[in-house]
């Protein structure tokens, strides 16, 4: 009678496990179909508002043709250099590919720091550093290389110390803005089921802080910034904007030349942070190309291309953190971690935050692309001079060493900016347009 009773006891238990069990299986698929609904939804919302906002269409123009501006000696100095850089370019690719590939596929970022000791966000933190270092280390020889290929050409100026700080800068804030998003994700997954949730509002709250920040906490850590100084320059780009309609708060140079000899001029920030950074070196060049270069800066604060991008990119932080939920479980299995707020997870999630940055890079240059066109003919239309602008877009290709002939493959993996020889073209089809002589 006893026995029976336990029997009966046991078989109503198993019932009951069995049942929880079913029970926390329809929850799992119930959220992982939420979340999965949420990702399509925004990601639909991130496509139309690429596809609506991004000016597709700006002016038709011929096809590119370097030949018509640049020497043959320019030409070929310009395929060797992109010869010379394309190996460890690739090389730095491959082997970023492999070690997320392992982060993600194997145990072997778990094991990496499984002998962490101490609380679990301790450990998280020494997580990143561990793997950082390790990964770091296994890119250094290729980084060298390219240091060394740009001096070779004349395009760098630092030594070993400077670059060396340079390089460790850039860690230091890499790694400490990755142990930042860490430590919050994996806080809210050890707490609330439905984590993706507030994780994808603080990755979208992030992004939008951090381009306010950066221009004025973290840009300092590697350049000088000084306000242009008084004279006829700074007159006619302050002149320029106002009559452009765009509020710059200053226009600052940058002590570039500590590192380089490229020529550059960038906008960043935006409302109270946005600035028109010029580099040193290119104030050699003559006032008026230094005029067309800050005109195409301006056609970016005139378009809030900032604010765009920012707005653009939050979403897209915002999806990265779905699709983390909807991918997690299976690459869990693979590496062996306990969940997402495990420490050892941190491998697993810098793999597949790198494999989310390449795949979308492609994507992010060709709206680039663009948006840097459409600066090019605000450029235009604001100085109405494209002779000044061939000769400023030649200045920087030679400059700069720039590939005047990119191959598909290096096109729309690294190309942020159309050709030269396709500026120069629209250059020459806007003074065709608007019946400019141009040379």
């Amino acid at each position: 009678m006893d026995v029976h009773a336990q029997e009966g006891q046991g078989h109503g238990d198993g019932i009951s496990v069995n049942g929880d069990g079913a029970r926390e299986a329809a929850d799992e698929t119930r959220l992982r179909r939420q979340a999965a609904v949420a990702a399509v939804v925004l990601g639909l919302i991130i496509v139309a508002v690429a596809a609506f906002s991004t000016p597709w269409h700006l002016l038709a123009s011929g096809p590119p043709d370097p030949a018509r501006d640049f020497t043959a000696a320019q030409i070929a100095r310009a395929e060797a250099f992109d010869t010379a850089t394309t190996v460890p370019s690739y090389l730095s690719l491959a082997l970023t590919l492999v070690i997320a590939g392992l982060l993600v596929a194997t145990p072997l970022g778990a094991k990496a720091v499984r002998w962490l000791k101490g609380p679990w966000w301790v450990r998280v933190v020494l997580g990143v550093v561990v793997i950082t270092v390790i990964v770091e280390l296994l890119k250094l020889p290729l980084g060298i290389w390219f240091e060394t290929t740009l001096r070779g050409y004349g395009l760098s100026t630092q030594d070993w110390g400077s670059w060396a700080g340079d390089r460790l800068k850039n860690i230091g804030v890499e790694t400490f803005l990755l142990c930042l998003m860490l430590l919050v994700l994996m806080a809210l997954a050890r707490r609330i089921r439905r984590w993706w949730i507030p994780a994808a509002a603080g990755a979208f709250v992030l992004t939008v802080a951090m381009s306010f920040i950066y221009p004025v906490v973290f840009e300092p850590l590697f350049n000088d910034f000084t306000p242009m100084r008084q004279g006829a320059l700074r007159v006619s780009l302050l002149s320029m904007a106002q009559r452009d309609g765009v509020p710059v708060e200053d226009v600052l140079i940058a002590d570039a030349s500590r590192r380089t000899t490229a020529l550059n001029a960038y906008v960043s920030g935006f409302g109270a942070t946005r600035r028109i950074v010029v580099y040193d070196t290119l104030l050699k060049a003559p006032m008026r190309e230094v005029e067309l270069v800050v005109a195409h800066e301006l056609g970016h604060a005139k378009h809030n291309d900032v604010l765009y991008g920012t707005f653009v990119g939050a979403l897209g932080a915002a999806l990265g953190a779905m699709l983390l939920f909807l991918v997690f479980e299976p690459v869990r299995r693979r590496t062996g971690v306990t969940s997402i707020g495990d420490p050892r997870a941190v491998g697993a999630i810098m793999g597949l935050m790198t494999i989310g940055s390449l795949i979308m890079g492609p994507a992010q240059n060709l709206v680039s692309r663009h948006i840097e066109a459409r600066a090019d003919l605000h450029a235009l239309d604001l100085t109405r001079d494209p002779a000044t602008f061939i000769a400023m877009q030649k200045r920087l290709a030679v400059t700069n060493v720039s590939d005047l002939s990119p191959d598909a493959v290096e096109y729309v993996l690294y190309a942020s900016h159309p050709s030269t020889p396709e500026r120069i073209a629209m250059a020459r089809a806007w003074a065709t347009l608007n019946g400019v002589p141009v040379q």
